[in-house]
């Protein structure tokens, strides 16, 4: 503990929140600095003055493409071509300087939503961000249900509707409970990584609007849908799908591991389902005998600065959540020993 209060306001915060129950004036007064100190006040420094980071939604330097694409489709004609050369995620990485990543980044950091930076970057988001994708404005989302995802947290943590996102996630949803980011242009199960970040933004979007039993059912359904193959195992065969999600990288982006998906289950609460047992005993697997967790796989991509380097490197991220998702467990399994038989 005395290690990760040492470090950055966006850990200490939730540190004094999740893990040594300080006073909501500590907490407050301590999450307060995250905008003007240390990483979260170095990600707003880079906003430009029209609200976007790196002139682009998802990807840099997009800017000026959305727009010409989103008034070339309301007249009526052909959007223009992609910039070239056309940004590939492979092999360098997909950058994470843009709008999209950055705001992903501040909501996770947890710049009081109700500051005036933050509250002042919603307005120019909502009314100078487009997606690269048709043009579209940001706070409508775009096709991808992972990115749909990523923009019902944004816009829930602003105050900002996105009812009509809810909806379009809730529509496609695949018939075995889960979701793929593939399955508007091929046939494609599910998958883990998608069904995972869908899941938590219905799991926000209820708790900011009280949600309803239709977004309840489909969230219920997608946690099935992952908890019946104990979050890493193939339904077919049994095996671990991809042996990299032992692996534990921060920040997670869209990609999936157990540290992750063990910390949805911790956000959503109560009684720990069983089938959720072999993911966390993962998880406390990795904890080092000093008691902390490493930076692991670290996704390639540009960033604005780096939160924690590098790979095989104490990690005050990873221990922190490590700790928050193992204090909910073991809490419960206490409480359950506690029960007169």
């Amino acid at each position: 503990m005395r290690w990760l209060l040492q470090g950055d306001p966006a850990i200490r915060w939730q540190v004094l929140r999740d893990l040594v129950d300080g006073s909501e004036t500590e907490v407050a007064t301590e999450r307060s600095r995250v905008e003007r100190e240390g990483w979260g006040a170095r990600l707003l420094a880079r906003r430009a003055p029209d609200g976007l980071w790196a002139n682009g939604a998802c990807f840099p330097d997009t800017a000026a493409f959305a727009l010409a694409t989103a008034r070339a489709l309301a007249a009526g004609e052909p959007p223009p071509p992609w910039p070239s050369p056309d940004p590939d995620p492979e092999p360098a990485g997909q950058p994470w300087t843009a709008t999209y990543p950055v705001l992903r980044d501040l909501c996770a950091l947890g710049v009081p939503r109700e500051s005036p930076v933050m509250q002042e970057t919603a307005r120019l988001v909502a009314r100078n961000c487009r997606w690269e994708y048709d043009g579209l404005p940001f706070f409508a989302g775009e096709v991808d249900c992972c990115i749909n995802a990523g923009t019902i947290v944004i816009g829930t943590y602003l105050g900002v509707d996105v009812g009509p996102v809810v909806e379009r996630l809730v529509a496609d949803q695949m018939p075995d409970g889960g979701w793929n980011c593939w399955a508007e242009t091929r046939p494609a199960p599910s998958s883990f990584a998608s069904t995972l970040d869908v899941v938590d933004a219905l799991l926000r979007w209820e708790r900011h609007t009280g949600g309803t039993e239709e977004v309840r059912q489909a969230r219920r359904d997608g946690e099935e849908y992952l908890l019946r193959r104990s979050l890493l195992r193939s339904l077919r065969t049994g095996e671990v799908v991809d042996p990299r999600w032992t692996s534990f990288a921060y920040p997670p982006r869209w990609h999936y591991d157990l540290l992750k998906a063990t910390e949805y289950f911790a956000l959503r609460g109560g009684t720990p389902d069983p089938r959720l047992a072999e993911a966390i005993e993962c998880v406390r697997a990795k904890r080092r005998p000093d008691g902390r967790w490493l930076l692991e796989n670290t996704h390639a991509g540009a960033v604005h600065f780096r939160f924690e380097e590098p790979d095989g490197t104490p990690s005050r991220w990873n221990t922190l959540r490590a700790l928050r998702v193992l204090r909910w467990y073991d809490a419960s399994a206490d409480r359950a020993r506690a029960v007169p038989q």
